[in-house]
């Protein structure tokens, strides 16, 4: 991706659901109990980047150290991230079950999620010579100037948030 150069912010309007989901190798020697839970994730990936209505908006990748891998999401709501993790036809089931059955509680693969709903116009971004990244990349960017110039400015630019200091 290339660099736009500049100050920019999401255009992103309404509520959200900021989801982060990873897992930390525990046991880097046992490689056929921790793999499948880290190639597990790349289907699920494709299943929902394909499908607009699942509410998913996008996801960026981070290695947090050699041990932890980190996914942060972009949902529409929390009821699709549920659905989606309920639903029994996609990729996530299985995976789970298969996670629950294989490591359970062994030791060998941690697994966490925290799961943010962010109403709409209570957030605020700022990508100042970045590629397109994070809710940027998901919603598309505008210039983070005139009434996206501050970060006070995009909160109240976004939902009339912080009417009271006008």
């Amino acid at each position: 991706m290339s660099i736009i150069p500049g100050r920019m912010t999401d255009s992103h309007t309404g509520p959200l659901v900021v989801f982060l989901i990873g897992m930390r190798i525990n046991h880097f020697h046992k490689v056929g109990r921790w793999w499948p839970v880290f190639r597990a994730m790349g289907p699920m990936i494709r299943e929902l980047s394909r499908n607009p209505e699942s509410g998913f908006l996008g996801t960026e990748f981070a290695l947090c150290s050699p041990r932890q891998i980190l996914l942060l999401q972009y949902w529409r709501d929390f009821d699709s991230l549920e659905a989606y993790a309920r639903n029994r036809d996609a990729q996530h089931w299985p995976a789970w079950t298969a996670f629950n059955r294989s490591i359970g509680n062994d030791g060998t693969v941690g697994i966490y999620h925290e799961t943010y709903v962010v109403a709409g116009g209570a957030h605020e971004t700022v990508y100042g010579n970045m590629p397109p990244f994070g809710l940027g990349r998901v919603s598309g960017l505008v210039p983070a100037t005139g009434s996206r110039n501050a970060a006070r400015e995009r909160m109240r630019a976004g939902s009339g948030a912080f009417a009271d200091d006008a």
